[in-house]
């Protein structure tokens, strides 16, 4: 069986009694950096052959645990910090042990993204990860431009060298929005600044930073100034049906077509 096993983001007494478990099973580990994870591991007094999945060789990684699976042996596959695949290493390895026909699971645990948005106090109801930004300006931009009239709340990986250029790509694409950086989370200096786009992020930059910014505000139309009847009037004269225009007008004001029917009856 191959295991993807989510890690601690910070403290180590994260780790879940069943990830210790299966690392424990574990045959073989491969991890994204052998130095980092044997930490980890040695802290749980763990021994097991560990070898490299990082982005520069998951494909010759993924091929090394489809041959260990078939053998029979039980994998493990972590990164360094949080859950495999999610802005880490790993989804090489799953589509390939997909096309191998090779079963795989996931020990879930830490999610640095979900902390953050906890810790944000931003609306949780809907929410999109959009992960880490691309370095070249153009392309960042590029990729905010997708999501700029989106009323979900948005959140970002950001390396400390990052920040403020994400920052000021987010305000020139997104305009003025609420914010939020949150950094160091469930370590001694787990620390959540709040923040508006245009004020940036205050002081030094350190630690791995999420960036959770609040969705676009709807725009209300101005056809809502209208009386319930005359906004149904108003779609009739472009030539629409009285459902349809009903249909429109329920729409614009955010409310149900049950709601505006009585100021239609007469029309």
């Amino acid at each position: 069986m191959v295991s993807f096993v989510a890690t601690p983001i910070g403290n180590l007494k994260d780790i879940t009694l069943r990830a210790l478990e299966t690392l424990k099973a574990a045959d073989v580990i491969f991890c994204e950096d052998t130095r980092h994870t044997v930490k980890l591991l040695n802290a749980y007094e763990i021994k097991k052959p560990l070898y490299a999945c990082h982005k520069f060789n998951e494909t010759q990684a993924a091929e090394k645990i489809v041959e260990a699976a078939k053998r029979g042996e039980n994998v493990a596959v972590v990164s360094d910090a949080g859950t495999p695949v999610v802005s880490d290493p790993g989804n090489v390895v799953c589509k390939i042990l997909r096309e191998n026909g090779i079963a795989y699971t996931i020990i879930p645990g830490a999610c640095a993204f979900v902390a953050a948005l906890v810790l944000s106090a931003l609306p949780a109801d809907r929410f999109a990860f959009i992960g880490f930004l691309p370095d070249k300006k153009s392309e960042k931009k590029a990729v905010l431009e997708r999501y700029k009239d989106s009323d979900l709340t948005l959140a970002f990986h950001s390396a400390p060298q990052d920040v403020d250029k994400d920052i000021a790509a987010m305000y020139e694409v997104f305009g003025e929005r609420n914010a939020a950086a949150v950094r160091e989370i469930t370590k001694l200096h787990e620390e959540t600044q709040t923040f508006t786009l245009s004020q940036g992020l205050a002081g030094e930059k350190r630690g791995e930073y999420v960036l959770v910014v609040e969705g676009a505000k709807q725009q209300e139309s101005p056809l809502n100034a209208l009386s319930e009847t005359e906004h149904i009037r108003h779609y009739m004269a472009a030539g629409l049906d009285k459902k349809e225009a009903l249909k429109r007008a329920a729409k614009d004001r955010g409310v149900s077509k049950s709601v505006l029917y009585p100021f239609a009856i007469d029309l």
